[in-house]
């Protein structure tokens, strides 16, 4: 036989959270994909963790990785060069300096320590336009 108790008894309040307004996607730039997945091909890189570093999924980088692979022949893709990091042997009163040395082609470029940005990319720019 079934009885029903008909006293009523308020079950604890609970936490609820609304959500307002349309959720969205977030959108990288072509810039982004492409440092994300640059920082992916170093030679003891981590998926997993460069995508921690930027706040994404290994998943979404794998996924970029596989779209730059796959991209139709006339689409040109990042270019990537090997940087070689030279340390001069420290001298007594003064600590090591090291300088970073990019060569595209038969041009290469040495840029010291505290060399403005703007004028490294500025330099980068017109190198990458004559090769």
């Amino acid at each position: 036989m079934h009885t029903l108790d008909h006293t009523f008894e308020p079950e604890p309040l609970r936490r609820v959270e609304v959500i307002t307004g349309v959720g969205r996607r977030r959108t990288y730039s072509a810039a982004f994909k492409t440092q994300v997945v640059e920082e992916t091909l170093a030679p003891d890189a981590v998926v997993s963790q460069v995508a921690r570093r930027h706040g994404l999924t290994p998943q979404q980088v794998f996924g970029w990785r596989r779209e730059m692979r796959e991209r139709p022949a006339g689409e040109t893709l990042p270019a990537f060069a090997p940087v070689l990091i030279e340390t001069r042997p420290q001298q007594p009163a003064r600590a090591p300096e090291t300088a970073i040395e990019i060569t595209i082609g038969r041009v290469s470029v040495r840029i010291p320590p505290g060399t403005d940005l703007r004028m490294v990319a500025t330099v980068l720019r017109a190198l990458k336009a004559r090769s």
